[in-house]
């Protein structure tokens, strides 16, 4: 008989419902790309799966998250969809500009190192705490709350700028 804070083939099934949504979101964020989304949250839940012996299912959001960053970095890594600070700002010089609100903190979004994109995602779009921020992306409180703080003045800097354009 397995320990209750281990994961069952039901527990499983509901994880799964109520953490698909938010982690695609995350990834898709991340990737710009959906079929890369897409393999990124299969490969998380199957990573979930794989050590349903091993993972506590109270830790199971967090482990998911973490999974899915570290997947995401893998793709960057292997150069798959890498983008810089550079090429956002040639993509915006050449594109109409964007009227749309969400556009517009997408396009702000895609400006930020990879790092300080994802802790903000996590913060700000999923809504974990700091302490939760630092499990995930293997960094001290102290490197995720300036990560979080420079990302903010840089959104906050983009858009003030392209208020001028607008």
């Amino acid at each position: 008989m397995q320990p209750d804070n281990l994961l069952n083939t039901k527990a499983y099934n509901q994880i799964v419902k109520e953490h698909a949504d938010g982690l695609f979101r995350f990834a898709y964020s991340m990737c710009k790309n959906r079929d890369d989304a897409q393999d990124v949250v299969q490969d998380a839940f199957s990573k979930l799966w794989e050590r349903k012996d091993q993972v506590n299912q109270e830790k199971v959001k967090s482990y998911l998250f973490t999974t899915a960053h570290h997947k995401v970095i893998d793709l960057y890594r292997k150069g798959k969809r890498y983008s810089d600070v550079e090429d956002a700002g040639v993509r915006l010089t050449t594109n109409q500009p964007a009227h749309d609100l969400k556009e517009v903190l997408h396009e702000a979004l895609d400006t930020l190192p990879k790092i300080q994109k994802a802790v903000i995602l996590l913060r700000d779009y999923e809504g974990y705490n700091y302490e939760e921020i630092a499990e995930m992306t293997e960094l001290s409180l102290s490197q995720v709350k300036v990560y979080i703080f420079r990302g903010r003045q840089k959104l906050k800097n983009y858009i003030g700028r392209l208020d001028l354009v607008l």
